[in-house]
């Protein structure tokens, strides 16, 4: 299944809005879908109004937290697609009419690739070639996407759910791996925003430590049949051991370190200037 980091934004009419897959389903922020509707300078001012005039709106929203302008996790309102089609019958927008046929193309989208795992690893194929990555880094990732689905998987069957939860325990074979949390090695590569994903930026080989580390884990976690927090943070760092030792015998072999500030936020500027270049 696609990363929720990657998938965590869509866009409409080059607006962008977005989303969190919580409870099986995808979940709308109502603020964006009203910046969208109402065209308003003030969306949140607008959303106030509306609900105080449609009382009844507030029952259909759920309060998630979103990344906010500030780049800070924030509590907003939010709807799954159901609801989001009641909200739009509440705005007066000549746009209501396009929004609710791309809205349904999303859920379309999704059924698809419930029932066909393939067609979701496709567009996030896709996704990667337009923002111009190598595609033998393009096959790694999506193995690393396919080993870390497995790797939460089974944290979950194991009492593990949350997501701050899930957070800790990739620390733990993160910190193992590499010597650094994921926090540090997002500032080691210079990435600022929320939303970069530091596997987006890693280096072949920072990959597939990262796919042998999870790998390890899920396994040693398997053979072991740990369950519960604590049991599950130590074959997390069991597991990226396993990995850690991978890299210190091949820097020694090649005589260099494999963490890298290597990143890829030129591959967008890159591309711009091709562009750019092939107009002149």
């Amino acid at each position: 299944m696609v990363e929720e980091s990657q998938k965590g934004l869509v866009v409409f009419q080059d607006n962008k809005i977005r989303r969190l897959w919580h409870d099986n389903q995808w979940y709308y922020s109502v603020i964006d879908i009203v910046a969208v509707l109402s065209e308003s300078d003030n969306p949140a001012t607008y959303w106030r109004v509306l609900k105080h005039r449609e009382p009844q709106l507030v029952t259909i929203c759920n309060g998630l937290k979103m990344v906010a302008p500030d780049g800070k996790l924030r509590y907003t309102d939010c709807v799954n697609t159901k609801n989001a089609f009641r909200l739009i019958q509440s705005i007066p927008s000549k746009k209501a009419e396009p929004f609710k046929m791309w809205l349904a193309e999303l859920g379309k989208e999704r059924i698809e690739e419930i029932e066909n795992p393939e067609i979701a690893q496709g567009r996030v194929k896709e996704y990667y070639e337009l923002k111009g990555y190598p595609k033998d880094w393009i096959d790694r990732r999506l193995r690393g996407i396919a080993i870390r689905q497995d790797l939460t998987d089974e944290w979950k069957l194991r009492g593990v759910e949350e997501e701050k939860s899930f957070a800790i325990l990739t620390n733990e074979i993160t910190k193992a791996t590499f010597g650094k949390t994921v926090g540090e090695y997002r500032q080691f590569k210079k990435l600022k925003k929320s939303n970069q994903n530091l596997r987006d930026h890693m280096t072949d080989w920072e990959l597939i430590l990262t796919m042998v580390g999870e790998k390890a884990t899920t396994d040693i976690t398997i053979a072991k049949d740990a369950k519960g927090f604590s049991k599950l943070k130590e074959t997390a760092k069991e597991g990226g051991d396993i990995a850690k030792n991978t890299r210190k015998e091949l820097e020694e072999k090649i005589g260099k370190s494999i963490v890298s500030e290597q990143n890829y936020l030129n591959l967008t500027d890159q591309k711009k200037k091709k562009k750019l270049a092939k107009k002149k």
